[in-house]
């Protein structure tokens, strides 16, 4: 690095190269190449026990994810600095074709200038890009790698070392069948959950909104506030207060269905009563969200489409049909497509709710309602299954993305946005 410079008789950013150059292949020598060693073995020596004069004696060894970590760390710093080699070779070959055409080569300072001029936004953003390779591509690199160990109890470090194994945890998870049997039983209900949660609750805003605008209901001002209460109490207060409303001992929901000579009601306790019950409060969660959006557009819509068609003979239900509707979809489809990814991460009502729970005794560290995130979270916290919750967050964002990304492309308002582009 440096030599192209100098022999464009660019003495100053010559040397400047050139002390980069040198510091680089220091870094590589003494710390970089050691760690990607490191991130390549994951080390050799566990932690153990010595004998020394008739006593055992602690050992220290390679602790496997402080490897893992600082690895990545000396991968991301090697991307910079050849990124910094490009950069020099980039210099010296533009700079090569200006002595070619007998033009004459900037100077130190035109560069400085010229830096500070014409690429003052990428100077600007350098140090927040640094900030989020290691503060955000870093976790996300080392999150998706842990799915290719086996990192999991028992054998966790210091005391055991971890290795590479490839795709084996997909593998097990989705072909071993004591976890491919509870994998695809929480994929199932987590897409059963994600389409019912989101119809409910859209379904829902639209009929409250479009209710309210009837001609002839006084008081709408009081209703929309009644109404967007359940979204402005935070949702941690109402779901406790949900999960002992719905108590199957001593909930109010069963003591009020006793005086009306009904048998209690196992709202978390029985599977189906469970998924019933959490699809019931999460609409009465998000039906608000979508009641407010839906109202103000349907302040935007002209009266004269309405007249027009009740002038053609057309009944409130094919006016709602072929106008609100389609006008409605329009401008919330972007909305629905980030309602329904929001739904199959919904971590909160699941988890404040019922806990995952009822048990499931055919499921691996998973109850009869948890979704794909919640089982991650247990695999993680309670049970210290690394590689297989790494492995589970990978599988939830190719459907989410993936889904998010087709449903979006094909709805108008991408369309149209790419046609006025």
């Amino acid at each position: 690095m440096g030599l192209g410079q100098f022999y464009n008789r660019q003495v100053a950013k010559g040397l400047l190269f050139l002390l980069l150059g040198v510091s680089s292949i220091a870094a590589f020598a003494l710390y970089l190449l050691p760690g990607l060693q490191g991130l390549i073995t994951l080390g050799t020596t566990p932690r153990g026990l010595m004998m020394v004069d008739g006593m055992y004696q602690a050992v220290d060894g390679d602790h496997s994810i402080y490897l893992l970590v600082e690895g990545l760390i000396c991968l991301l710093v090697a991307v910079l600095l050849i990124a910094g080699y490009a950069l020099n070779i980039r210099d010296a070959r533009l700079n090569g074709k200006l002595r070619d055409q007998g033009k004459t080569t900037e100077t130190f300072r035109s560069t400085l200038y010229h830096l500070n001029e014409r690429h003052f936004p990428y100077l600007i953003l350098f140090l927040p890009g640094v900030a989020i390779l290691f503060l955000t591509i870093l976790p996300l690199l080392f999150s998706i790698l842990v799915a290719f160990t086996d990192f999991a109890a028992p054998n966790l470090p210091p005391a055991h070392l971890i290795n590479w194994n490839g795709l084996q945890t997909f593998g097990d998870l989705l072909t071993l069948r004591t976890w491919s049997r509870t994998f695809y039983g929480v994929f199932i209900w987590t897409c059963v959950w994600a389409i019912l949660s989101t119809v409910t609750t859209y379904a829902g805003g639209i009929f409250v909104a479009v209710l309210i605008e009837q001609k002839g209901v006084r008081f709408r001002k009081f209703w929309r506030t009644i109404l967007v209460i359940p979204f402005a109490i935070p949702n941690l207060v109402s779901l406790l207060v949900f999960r002992n409303m719905f108590n199957g001992e001593f909930g109010p929901i069963n003591q009020f269905l006793g005086y009306l000579g009904i048998d209690k009601i196992p709202w978390l306790t029985d599977p189906v009563w469970a998924k019933i019950t959490v699809l019931l409060v999460n609409a009465w969660l998000g039906i608000p969200v979508i009641m407010i959006l839906v109202s103000g557009i349907l302040t935007t819509i002209p009266r004269d489409l309405y007249e027009s068609a009740e002038i053609d003979g057309a009944s409130p239900f094919k006016s709602f049909r072929m106008i609100t509707l389609p006008l409605v979809y329009f401008s919330t489809a972007p909305v629905l497509i980030m309602q329904f990814a929001a739904n199959l991460n919904n971590f909160n009502v699941i988890y404040l709710l019922t806990d995952g729970n009822p048990v499931n005794p055919k499921y691996q560290y998973a109850g009869s309602t948890d979704l794909l995130v919640t089982w991650l979270y247990k695999l993680t916290l309670n049970n210290q299954q690394y590689n297989f919750s790494s492995a589970i967050g990978i599988i939830i964002f190719v459907i989410v993305a993936g889904l998010s990304i087709f449903n979006f492309r094909r709805s108008r308002s991408y369309k149209e946005e790419d046609m006025v582009q």
